[in-house]
């Protein structure tokens, strides 16, 4: 019987494309002689991301609980996801469907034992390197913060701050006072708290 095989493409950004990752695998399909009845594709989307924020992944998961698929093909682990929970949850609901995992980069088949266990121990890493990457920008902050570097968006001159509070103190709305000043909203609500601090 021919597997029924759902390909899953994801990006992080919008400068980057899938087309690379739709080719390997559609090439693979070929020769495993699977049938693709399905591609999903989250473009621009982190993997860090959960299923509500992931479209096309919700969809691929619907289409696994439907059955409609016996195995579902990534180009890596990290397409799937970024935290050991999510990759976890991920394998369990394939196998709990009777579903199983391709993963290229890998060379990973959870049709396998061996392919299970390696799929645990690859998700353990990937969490371990987000984990360090987050640590470095934590790090990276604290260093700027120490060094007296102002971080977050550069604040607006004191004329334009008097323009904000002289339009807000004649009673107009915070949305119209960025609109009439060509400044963001937030700046303005900004200005205000300053002003009632």
């Amino acid at each position: 019987m021919t597997k029924r095989v759902a390909l899953y493409l994801r990006v992080s950004t919008n400068e980057q494309t899938t087309d690379n990752q739709r080719r390997e695998l559609e090439a693979v399909a070929q020769r495993a002689g699977w049938d693709v009845v399905e591609v999903f594709e989250d473009a621009g989307v982190s993997g860090a991301k959960g299923r509500d924020k992931r479209p096309a992944y919700d969809a691929m998961l619907k289409a696994v609980t439907r059955r409609e698929v016996d195995m579902v093909a990534a180009w890596s682990v990290d397409r799937l996801g970024r935290s050991m929970q999510d990759l976890t949850a991920f394998l369990g609901e394939l196998h709990g469907r009777g579903a199983d995992l391709y993963l290229h980069q890998q060379a990973l088949d959870t049709t396998t034992p061996s392919g299970r266990a390696m799929f645990g121990m690859m998700a353990v890493f990937a969490e371990f390197e987000r984990a360090m990457i987050v640590e470095r920008v934590n790090a990276g902050l604290a260093r700027a913060k120490a060094q007296g570097k102002r971080l977050g968006r550069p604040g607006h001159s004191e004329k334009m701050e008097a323009k904000v509070r002289e339009l807000r103190s004649q009673g107009m709305g915070i949305v119209k006072v960025a609109k009439a000043l060509g400044i963001g909203v937030s700046a303005v609500q900004r200005i205000d708290k300053a002003v009632a601090a």
